[in-house]
């Protein structure tokens, strides 16, 4: 009899190694998507324990299951709506008062549970003995210890999974988090209201219902506003309610969170030990130095240095064999395919496209490497404390810099995370400067054009763009601030985990997920328009002008040859004989380029170029950069695939293609280092990708998204326009 699969869903507060316990439990087993209607991240993995098929869902991190992120939203619809079979509540031993009271909800709405006690080990340093029986006994479900870097504890945690699951866990009970006897009763009270319709009875446990409702949670009083005859019950609420806080003179969510904590008091008191602690806790020796008021700015300057540094240094050799790679398909693809529309389309559109930003992965890999080893380290968090005092001074939230900080990989989850601030005011705000945090998808311009014009010093180029970003950032908040807002911002309070050496698994598994979603954004978005590109910049043929050159490139290969037979009867050198060559060549060369670039004149392509001209000639660009721009609004990833088939113009002698960071330093195009770094400027000032838009609009609201795409151009060409011009001026 084949045994159903089961369903779980992996809960817990952020650091307490949620995601570790995942890829302990899963392994390469993953795949990761979006959850329905969100941009949230939504990964989910499968395994197989005694024969039982197992699907585990991690959740978003979370410290309770109230309404007021989308996160908490998220995880809380799920257990209620989809009902897994299990919920595994992951948590920080070393933090057992305060990761308990998402437990103590997780109880409250009735999920069948098992707690991962993880990091026990840490905790025992700290002298901490815990007695995980005791403590599942008082919360009715069976704890497990843990320690998810090392996977111990995985097999017993699956053991009890199964059980619970399956029903045969002797420890598994249902318990109430008492609140009370007055509370208890006013809950009473509003659930025998809703057991007079039973479909409320089957969708919700009506316990954690009236609870929600007491505390005016907005969520739970649409949910219950979808049944009939919700209006006496909400007499009711608001009768209770009142009732309890004048009682008790103080507001219904203080009561009740007392009486939560003071269940978790209970527990800890009953099932904890304090001992000597076996070593002094590292982290507060480190942190002496890395937060340190004087040493952090530099020390946090310093790392981001390195990490960019090590991007390119790095990351340059697996991109040359990459691109060696592209280079050779291209020339079997030339080879094998006769001439014809269809071999041009393969070979520079789809090739010369999509391959010009699939080099670019080794970089944008070891980038998100580092990142994910700074989180997971914990210095993440610690860099958000640095910044707290300079961003108060910029009228910014200190909570903003984590939505800021998650523009680093993309723009569009970090405007979604800008829901975590409570006041509208601090939300808008952040919304509005995020697109300033430049996104992974402007690496790959970022590196083609600083390891082209600048490659000695490109780390530090590519640094400097990032830190401009922030400036501006900074200074675009005070603009807005003056302008549209008024008022401080509220202080700051963030939890600062302990140093954890992250394990090699899990850096790899966080690889694995920034590629594939690369790759598959490479494979539609950039496949599709590098064919758009390609038929833009061919169409409408030019005959006359193809037969012109044809007739003109004919006669000088002709005059080439003569010349050359002259000089060998004249009696020159062979090494005369071969410069002689070389010169024709390149003669050759230009006139064949000449030829593309009349023809590329009356394309779709072309004629975009001419309008774009006066805006884009100020700031030192050609053509092919003023329309990568334009296309780079879908996705800033297209502004090189983009120039990947516009610069296929870019040809050697002979036919031979060329890369894409050569092809673009060729003296036709006119490209100076000046111009490079002004052009990655404006890329990363000026309007960000569609898909941020419309976040942005959905977010703040549309007018706020228009204010903000008039202010990021305005913004952009002018910087860019006093910066070239200046640079011009100073003999740059």
């Amino acid at each position: 009899m084949k045994t159903r699969e089961i369903t779980v869903g992996l809960v817990g507060n952020p650091n307490c190694g949620k995601t570790t316990i995942f890829n302990a439990l899963t392994g390469a087993r993953q795949k990761v998507a979006n959850w329905s209607g969100v941009t949230v991240e939504k990964r989910e993995g499968r395994l197989k324990h005694g024969g039982v098929s197992i699907r585990v869902i991690d959740l978003p991190g979370i410290y309770s299951l109230t309404s007021y992120s989308m996160e908490e939203i998220i995880t809380r619809d799920f257990i209620i709506d989809d009902r897994p079979d299990v919920i595994v509540n992951v948590v920080d031993a070393g933090n057992l008062e305060r990761n308990l009271y998402l437990t103590t909800q997780l109880i409250n709405i009735g999920a069948r549970s098992v707690m991962a006690l993880n990091m026990f080990d840490e905790a025992a340093n700290k002298g901490l003995l815990i007695d995980s029986d005791r403590l599942g006994t008082l919360l009715g479900m069976p704890v497990v210890k843990t320690v998810g870097t090392r996977s111990v504890g995985i097999p017993d945690l699956l053991d009890k999974i199964v059980q619970v699951a399956q029903g045969t866990d002797d420890i598994t009970r249902h318990i109430h988090i008492p609140f009370g006897d007055d509370v208890e009763a006013e809950i009473r009270a509003i659930q025998e209201r809703m057991w007079e319709d039973e479909s409320i009875r089957r969708r919700y446990s009506t316990r954690w219902l009236s609870v929600r409702l007491l505390e005016r949670d907005t969520d739970a009083v649409s949910k219950l506003k979808a049944f009939p005859g919700h209006e006496t019950i909400m007499e009711q609420v608001t009768k209770s309610r009142a009732l309890l806080e004048r009682q008790f003179d103080d507001d219904i969510e203080t009561i009740i969170s007392d009486r939560r904590y003071g269940f978790i008091a209970g527990a800890v008191r009953e099932s904890v030990k304090k001992t000597a602690p076996r070593r002094v806790d590292l982290s507060d020796k480190i942190d002496r130095v890395i937060t340190n008021r004087y040493l952090g700015f530099p020390i946090l300057f310093l790392f981001l240095w390195a990490l960019f540094h090590l991007t390119f240094a790095l990351g340059e050799y697996p991109m040359n064999l990459i691109e060696a790679g592209v280079h050779h398909i291209g020339l079997a693809v030339e080879r094998l395919m006769p001439a014809g529309p269809l071999k041009d389309l393969i070979v520079d559109g789809v090739i010369g496209g999509v391959g010009g930003v699939i080099v670019f992965l080794p970089n944008i890999l070891i980038l998100f490497m580092g990142i994910s080893f700074m989180e997971d380290t914990g210095y993440m968090a610690r860099a958000a404390f640095i910044m707290d005092r300079v961003m108060h001074t910029m009228g910014l939230h200190g909570k903003s810099f984590i939505p800021l900080i998650m523009g680093f990989g993309c723009n569009v989850p970090a405007i979604m995370a800008t829901r975590s601030l409570e006041n509208r005011q601090d939300r808008i705000l952040t919304i509005l400067i995020n697109p300033f945090m430049s996104c992974s998808a402007r690496l790959p311009v970022y590196i083609l054009f600083a390891g082209a014009f600048f490659h000695a010093h490109a780390g530090t180029v590519i640094l400097s763009l990032y830190l401009i970003g922030i400036l501006l950032a900074f200074v675009s908040a005070r603009l807005y601030g003056m302008v549209f807002f008024r008022g401080g911002s509220a202080p700051f309070v963030m939890e600062l985990p302990p140093y954890r050496i992250p394990t090699f698994k899990s850096t790899l598994l966080h690889m694995w997920d920034r590629a594939s979603q690369y790759l598959r954004k490479t494979g539609r978005l950039i496949l599709a328009f590098s064919v758009v590109i390609w038929f833009m910049g061919e169409y409408p043929k030019s005959p006359d002008v193809a037969r012109e050159y044809d007739a003109r490139i004919i006669s000088l290969q002709s005059h080439n040859e003569r010349t050359i037979d002259r000089a060998r009867a004249d009696g020159a050198s062979p090494a005369a004989i071969e410069a002689l060559r070389t010169d024709l060549d390149a003669k050759l060369e230009s006139l064949e380029v000449e030829k593309i670039t009349r023809e590329k004149r009356n394309t779709m392509i072309g004629r975009m170029g001419a309008m774009l001209t006066p805006l884009t000639e100020p700031l030192g660009f050609n053509q092919q950069m003023g329309i990568s721009l334009v296309t780079g609004f879908v996705a800033k990833e297209v502004v090189v695939s983009t120039m990947g088939v516009l610069y296929h113009a870019g040809n050697g002698s002979g036919g031979a293609q060329q890369p894409i960071d050569q092809a673009i330093r060729r003296p036709e195009y006119g490209i100076t280092p000046l111009a490079a770094y002004t052009f990655m400027l404006f890329v990363l000032l000026y309007v960000p990708c569609l898909a941020t838009v419309v976040v942005m609009g959905r977010e703040a609201g549309w007018r706020w998204a228009f204010i903000s795409l008039g202010y990021q151009l305005a913004l952009a060409w002018s910087v860019c326009f006093i910066f070239y011009n200046a640079g011009r001026m100073l003999g740059f």
